[in-house]
């Protein structure tokens, strides 16, 4: 499989990475399967997708727990990147990003996933209460004590403009603020954000600001919650505990409405083979945004893990391209 770079450190990962939160966490409890899980995770890494990506908050605590179990026989073979500054309370979440939170979830993080090093170790939100620079300096304290490897930053959700609803019209500006404050403190090595054909608004702001600066981009969603795989069915339903739920993308007419992308993706997958699927097509995409992005897409199962590695020997053409950035923008607010 193709490598990519993380950062302009030498940290190489392979080109599709594996979101491991599904498997604890935001979707219905009843998916959960840790046999299955674990298979989908040993599958991933047996086609050189290595980068396994998880959070202390997904259960809480219960990923990290599951991937111990893979590492603790395959660490030589996997990329970990995990993170802190979110933390679960009883019905909600909030952030905190005081230094000796930053260091103690570290070394709890280290314990649950059977290692001595995390490869990336990324801030899941900036904590509004604590400057940015005191957050990320105690986590570069991490990489001079050699508990960590690299630093990424987890930019949430783009802030609606003017005339929000077009393409291209959502600012990335505060977090790219806080990237700049961090920058000066100690390298940003990745950035972690959604990007998916449906939710493309990184493209713009989050993607140059990275290549500019050779930092790495980890697409999340990139099959858009699983939407754009074509397997949802408008008016399905979703468990209640399944945060898909109460996404305004997720109702039934929103579903229906923005079958027209999946539609358009099924057509490219259809000129590559018939054994090219949508989710494949999907991925590439968001391959083909920059050699510095990868995507990170979730997987229980370990078909769906082999499907999206495969991903990577789906290169779409300039006509492919075309043809999807002319789908229309989804229906449903971006967040």
């Amino acid at each position: 499989m193709e490598r990519r770079s993380i950062g302009a450190s030498a940290l190489t990962v392979g080109a599709i990475g594996l979101g491991c939160m599904p498997m604890s966490w935001a979707y219905a409890a009843s998916r959960r399967d840790g046999a299955r899980s674990l298979a989908a995770v040993h599958a991933a890494l047996d086609l050189g997708a290595n980068l396994l990506d998880t959070a202390d908050m997904y259960g809480p605590f219960t990923n990290e727990l599951l991937l111990g179990r893979v590492l603790r026989e395959r660490r030589a073979e996997a990329f970990v990147s995990t993170k802190a500054g979110l933390m679960v309370g009883d019905q909600h979440v909030v952030a905190n990003g005081r230094p000796p939170h930053i260091r103690r979830a570290c070394d709890a993080s280290l314990r649950r996933l059977q290692t001595d090093v995390i490869d990336l170790y990324q801030l899941h939100r900036v904590d509004p209460e604590v400057p940015v620079e005191e957050t990320w300096g105690a986590m570069a304290e991490l990489v001079a004590a050699g508990k960590v490897r690299a630093l990424g930053f987890c930019a949430v959700g783009a802030g609606a403009g003017p005339g929000a609803g077009r393409r291209g019209d959502r600012s990335y500006a505060v977090t790219i603020g806080q990237l700049e404050r961090a920058q000066q403190v100690f390298p940003v090595s990745a950035v972690q954000a959604e990007l998916s054909v449906w939710s493309p608004e990184a493209v713009w702001q989050l993607l140059p600001w990275c290549a500019a600066r050779g930092v790495g981009f980890l697409a999340a969603m990139p099959l858009g919650s699983g939407f754009l795989t074509g397997t949802l069915t408008p008016g399905q339903g979703f468990e209640a505990d399944d945060a898909r739920a109460r996404h305004p993308r997720f109702t039934a007419e929103a579903m229906a409405a923005n079958q027209v992308l999946v539609a358009g993706l099924r057509r490219v997958a259809a000129r590559h083979g018939p054994q090219v699927t949508a989710a494949q097509v999907a991925l590439a995409w968001v391959l083909a945004q920059g050699p510095h992005v990868v995507p990170v897409p979730g997987a229980e199962r370990a078909a769906w893990a082999v499907e999206n590695a495969r991903a990577a020997e789906v290169l779409l053409t300039a006509a492919d391209l075309a043809e999807i950035a002319a789908l229309p923008v989804a229906v449903g607010a971006w967040d």
